[in-house]
């Protein structure tokens, strides 16, 4: 039995999502009007730090967390702003994305390159 493939997800994923640039998503930061959300995994924060203001949300809760109905609801996403999502190189993040979308959400982008773009282009990073 054939599977379909992680990368044809994530591409079907990106054609079904607004996803930002760096300088974009740093004039919705600047502006006040985006909130980042960092899905990778704690190893990954602790080895590399995060984007300045971002909040951690692991891909195995950002749904539970998002969704006001679970136990696990976190406040911090009951909100208008712009949900910039990423991850490493936004694969990730473009399913996440895609998956909040379906659940109704239309406040919600994935940063185009991820956090890897992010420090490539020269951009602040906070400390692990």
């Amino acid at each position: 039995m054939a599977i379909k493939s992680a990368e044809s997800m994530v591409n079907q994923a990106k054609s079904e999502i607004s996803s930002l640039s760096i300088d974009e998503t740093q004039k919705k930061l600047a502006d006040g009007t985006a909130l980042l959300v960092d899905i990778r995994d704690i190893r990954e924060l602790k080895k590399l730090g995060r984007l300045p203001g971002a909040i951690h949300a692991p891909r195995g809760m950002l749904e539970f967390w998002v969704d006001p109905q679970s136990p696990y609801h976190r406040a911090e996403f009951a909100t208008d702003k712009t949900l910039i999502l990423y991850c490493a190189s936004a694969w990730r993040s473009a399913l996440a994305a895609k998956t909040l979308q379906d659940m109704g959400m239309d406040n919600v982008a994935e940063m185009e390159g991820g956090f890897s773009a992010w420090v490539e282009a020269g951009h602040a990073v906070e400390d692990p």
